[in-house]
C-alpha cells in the first residue's frame, strides 16, 4: 500500500527558505580547501601545456544539484566536490572535459532527453534505477539512512511507525517510503518531499519532522560543517551504488567508456585518493560488492 504524501504548506517553505538559503550560501565556503585541487603555482609553460590539452578534449554538458560534499559551490562560484573531481578525471581519460551546471533535480530526465545535458551526476543512486538510464558505474558505494535528533525515541526503522519523515523528491528514500520496498519500514504518518535537499536539515533541527532520510555521507558532512548532531539509525534503508546517468536512448557509448575509466581509477588507487580528501575512512565507499 502506498503511503500518504502531501506537499509541505507554503508557510513551511517560507520559514525554511531563509535557513536553506544560508545552508547553500555557506556550503561551498566550508570545504574550499578540500573541494579544489591544490598545486604549486604553474609557470607559463605548464599553463600552456594544460590549455593545449584541455582544448583537445570534447565537451560534455553535465548537470547536478547541490549535494555536499559531492557537489557544491566554492567561494568563487565554481562547482566543486568529490563527484566533480572523480568525473573530471574519468572523462579526461576517455577524451572529454565536463561543463558543469546546476539544475532542478526533478527535471533531470527531460534535460537528458532533450539533449540539453549529456549526463547527470551528484551522489546519484543506480540501485533500483538500472532500467531508467544508461549508467556509467558504479564508482562508489553509499548507504541511504534515516537520521533523527539525538533525544528522539526513534532507534530502529520500526520506530518510524506514525512518524513524520522528510526526504528530497525523486530520491531513493522517497521511493522506499512511498512504495514500501523495505519490509522493515512500517506505515509512517506523513512524508514531506522537498525539491531542494537543503530544506531537510532545518526541518529536523527545528522539530518540524521526526526524521530525515538521505545518503549517510551527506548527513555526516552536514554534521561536520555546521556543528549539528544527528543520531543515524544503524539499520540502513538501502545500500546503493553511485553512478553517472545518460539518457536511456543515448547510443554514443560514452557510458561504457566511462565505466571502464571508473574501474581503472578504482584499480590504480585514484578513487581511494580522491575519497580520502573528503572522508577520513574511504573504505566504506570503495566496497561495492553486490551493488549495481
Amino acid at each position: 500500500m502506498k503511503r500518504s504524501r502531501r506537499s509541505v504548506a507554503i508557510s513551511l517553505f517560507v520559514a525554511l527558505a531563509v535557513a536553506s538559503a544560508f545552508v547553500v550560501a555557506i556550503a561551498g565556503c566550508s570545504r574550499s580547501d578540500d573541494g579544489t585541487s591544490t598545486s604549486a603555482v604553474e609557470g607559463p609553460a605548464a599553463s600552456q601545456v594544460k590549455d593545449d590539452k584541455d582544448a583537445s578534449l570534447k565537451t560534455l554538458n553535465v548537470g547536478s544539484d547541490l549535494y555536499p560534499p559531492f557537489v557544491y559551490s566554492d567561494e568563487y562560484g565554481n562547482i566543486v566536490g568529490l563527484d566533480v573531481e572523480i568525473l573530471t578525471e574519468a572523462l579526461a581519460r576517455i577524451g572529454y572535459k565536463p561543463k558543469y551546471q546546476l539544475i532542478d533535480w526533478e527535471k533531470k530526465k527531460e534535460l537528458l532527453a532533450s539533449g540539453e545535458l549529456d549526463c547527470v551526476m551528484g551522489s546519484f543512486s543506480m540501485t533500483g534505477r538500472e532500467n531508467e538510464y544508461r549508467w556509467a558505474g558504479s564508482y562508489l558505494a553509499s548507504r541511504q539512512v534515516v537520521a533523527v535528533d539525538p533525544e528522539s525515541d526513534i532507534y530502529t526503522l520500526a520506530d518510524l511507525k506514525d512518524k513524520v519523515v522528510a526526504v528530497q523528491s525523486t530520491t531513493k528514500p522517497e521511493s522506499i517510503l512511498l512504495n514500501h520496498t523495505n519490509e522493515n519500514v512500517p506505515q509512517i504518518k506523513e512524508l514531506y518531499s522537498f525539491s531542494d535537499r537543503s530544506y531537510l536539515n532545518p526541518a529536523l533541527v527545528e522539530g518540524l519532522v521526526d526524521a530525515i532520510a538521505a545518503h549517510e555521507s551527506s548527513l555526516l558532512t552536514y554534521e561536520k560543517d555546521y556543528g549539528v548532531t544527528y543520531r543515524i539509525l544503524d539499520e540502513p534503508l538501502l545500500e546503493v551504488g553511485l553512478g553517472t546517468a545518460f539518457d536511456i536512448n543515448d547510443t554514443r557509448g560514452i557510458d561504457v567508456k566511462l565505466t571502464h575509466a571508473y574501474q581503472k581509477m578504482l584499480a590504480d588507487g585514484t578513487m581511494k585518493r580522491l575519497v580520502s580528501k573528503y572522508f577520513d575512512d574511504p573504505s566504506p565507499f570503495l566496497n561495492m560488492e553486490g551493488l549495481s
